[in-house]
């Protein structure tokens, strides 16, 4: 399976959150070109995103817009935005879970 994958955890509530849009962009001689938009399912997830066109590797970014879902459950946002820039190798799948709470998140490479 080729291709970029999300999932949204929310640690402050001990589940997945629902409803977040979630946007891939690739980098193309120093611009950013959207790839796809998508929403966190009831399970924090987006699949089906597609991986970068082109032979080589790529520079991506998803962006996680968690302001709403945020503000929804513990008041204003702190960090209104998640932004993560990677890159990728042609052929390979890209899983990059968002562990979320009102005042920090993480982020890894996952399976």
């Amino acid at each position: 399976m080729t291709g970029i994958s999300a999932h949204v955890l929310d640690t402050a509530r001990g589940r997945p959150a629902a409803g977040v849009p979630v946007t891939l962009d690739h980098q193309v001689d120093g611009s950013w070109q959207r790839l796809a938009a998508a929403v966190t399912g009831p399970d924090g997830r987006v699949t089906g995103l597609p991986g970068p066109p082109g032979p080589g590797p790529a520079t991506c970014r998803l962006v996680f817009a968690v302001r709403d879902y945020l503000a929804a459950g513990s008041g204003p946002a702190f960090f209104p935005e998640v932004t993560v820039v990677f890159v990728t190798t042609p052929g390979e799948h890209y899983h990059v879970p968002l562990l979320l709470s009102p005042y920090g998140y993480t982020v890894y490479r996952g399976s």
